[in-house]
């Protein structure tokens, strides 16, 4: 490592928790390579060699949402020509079509639709789990469940509750964007605050919930902000131990309202993944999405701290509406491959890491 990193890098190997100050040092450096070292030295600490994916159905139920964030190619304004709401009926269609071909778990996120009831929630839910109660359903941002329960005049307790006993496994991390009041402002300034996020979350780990916490970057955020984020996350944690995996986004402008924003590039993303990995000595997993950065970076990223790869994916929309070119699904083999390629041992597993056959 570049020996202005010297400091930092006696503190990774003595396991000694960086700072925020060590982390924004971080997330300037240019020295990829002795960040990866690091990074996967911690990588191989935490989880060895696995690598770990899921099999999954992408369930975006609408596009219809009341905050049109500039940084969201996917939603729609109610009158839109393209704009749709699924009904119950074609969602329990879809999953039953998946199910008997062997996929056991649904990622359900959408919109904030201005005319559903919460009681639309519960019974996607129970209909889902109604097919087969062996689905493991990971559902509803923090965003939706904030948005959902205070539009139906219930508390957060209450609608996580509801939503636990219908039949939720867990909960994604989306939503979380960049904490910053300055940013939100920009991208996203009708979606709850950073601080708004943390409390669905933290209530959701206190009746038993497990989620993800996510960062979306490479938009108009600073070093800073970025790693005060992460920070934010790692407080929480120490807190509620409730986060099974960090999951860092790319941004993707095309098709948003920040498509002057440049995105991101390798170097970024390897960088951002590596010191994710370095500052969340308390996450055991990284999530390195390979729809989010093709085949080949998520083998490189599988040696910069990354130990997850994510779903099969079915049918995402979210992410190729603002213009990823991979493609909207992949299959259980090439997840494998990609991991046997970084010499690591691929292991599919559900959204709480538990083995499956």
């Amino acid at each position: 490592m570049l020996e202005k990193m010297r400091d930092i890098e006696k503190k990774v190997l003595a396991g000694e928790r960086l700072t925020q100050e060590d982390g924004v040092r971080l997330m300037e450096s240019t020295d990829i390579l002795g960040l990866g070292h690091l990074a996967d030295m911690v990588r191989k600490k935490m989880v060895g060699d696995t690598a770990y994916f899921n099999c999954n159905l992408n369930i975006n139920y609408t596009n219809i949402c009341v905050c049109r964030c500039p940084l969201c190619a996917f939603s729609r304004n109610p009158n839109a020509a393209d704009a749709y709401l699924l009904s119950l009926e074609e969602i329990e269609e879809r999953v039953r079509a998946v199910n008997c071909m062997g996929v056991h778990e649904v990622h359900i996120v959408g919109g904030l639709h201005p005319d559903l009831p919460f009681s639309y929630l519960e019974k996607m839910l129970q209909r889902i789990k109604g097919i087969d109660s062996n689905i493991f359903i990971q559902a509803f941002t923090a965003t939706e469940i904030d948005y959902y329960a205070d539009v139906s005049g219930i508390s957060l307790e209450q609608a996580l509750t509801r939503l636990k006993n219908a039949g939720l496994s867990s909960i994604p991390g989306g939503g979380a964007e960049i904490f910053s009041p300055r940013v939100r402002m920009i991208i996203a300034p009708k979606k709850i605050p950073g601080i708004r996020w943390l409390k669905v979350m933290e209530t959701a780990h206190n009746l038993g919930l497990y989620s993800n916490a996510t960062m979306l970057y490479g938009h108009v955020e600073t070093p800073e902000e970025r790693v005060k984020h992460i920070i934010a996350i790692r407080q929480l944690q120490d807190k509620t131990s409730g986060f099974l995996s960090f999951v860092p986004l790319a941004f993707h402008p095309g098709n948003t309202n920040l498509q002057n924003c440049k995105g991101t590039d390798g170097i970024d993303d390897l960088r951002t993944f590596a010191v994710s990995r370095l500052l969340l000595d308390n996450i055991t997993h990284i999530k390195g999405l390979w729809m989010y950065l093709g085949e080949k970076m998520a083998e490189v990223a599988l040696c910069f701290g990354v130990d997850d790869l994510g779903g099969t994916g079915i049918d995402e929309k979210i992410v190729h509406a603002a213009g990823a070119t991979t493609p909207t699904q992949t299959s259980q083999e090439l997840l494998a491959r990609i991991s046997k390629n970084a010499n690591r041992c691929p292991e599919k597993v559900n959204s709480i890491y538990e083995a499956l056959l």
